[in-house]
């Protein structure tokens, strides 16, 4: 069974939190998505603007969180006054009747490699399979990018296949997809 949280949770382990996006990361995740990377490995656009993020954080994301589309986070790296931004996670792309949805993430340059990314994928997954309810959740990361890919393995999740042409991107080109899989049964924090 799945149950839907009334509000939006925040999660903490050490000095990783996730949390509601709010105000205060606007410029942060402005500034993120001005990284040339973030749009070859993610579906955020070259073209990200202010009004997008502003967007994301005062309609999409509370929004989709009461229509139960999309769970969308803010990961904070550090305690108190000293917590950064260090970038975005979400369930997305569910499918409530299967028990099943997609984790997304991508985090800013200076909080890459430091394992932020893999405990707030463990956090999160951890999350969607006692809280929620989930049975499955999926990654879909281009093939190209090792370090999510890595990622994910670090994380607990399993390769399922190569999804050829799966992703189609700014420029025209089609990439082929990773797929990657954790299942509530065989899935350990480790």
């Amino acid at each position: 069974m799945i149950w839907w949280p009334t509000e939006v949770p925040t999660l903490s382990h050490g000095l990783i939190t996730l949390r509601a996006p709010e105000e205060k990361d606007i410029q942060q995740l402005f500034e993120g998505a001005q990284d040339p990377i973030i749009p070859v490995f993610t579906r955020i656009p070259s073209n990200y603007s202010m009004a997008n993020a502003e967007f994301y954080v005062r309609e999409r994301s509370p929004n989709a969180f009461a229509n139960q589309t999309e769970l969308q986070l803010a990961v904070e790296y550090g305690n108190g006054d000293d917590a950064q931004f260090a970038g975005a996670f979400s369930f997305h792309s569910m499918d409530l009747r299967e028990h099943v949805a997609e984790i997304g993430y991508w985090l800013i340059a200076p909080m890459r490699g430091k394992g932020i990314g893999s405990t707030a994928t463990k956090m999160l997954t951890q999350f969607g399979f006692e809280s929620i309810g989930f049975e499955r959740i999926e990654a879909v990361v281009n093939v190209e990018n090792e370090a999510s890919r890595k990622l994910l393995l670090s994380s607990g999740y399993n390769l399922e296949g190569i999804m050829r042409n799966k992703s189609r991107k700014e420029d025209g080109s089609q990439k082929d997809m990773a797929l990657y899989a954790a299942i509530r049964d065989d899935w350990e924090w480790k």
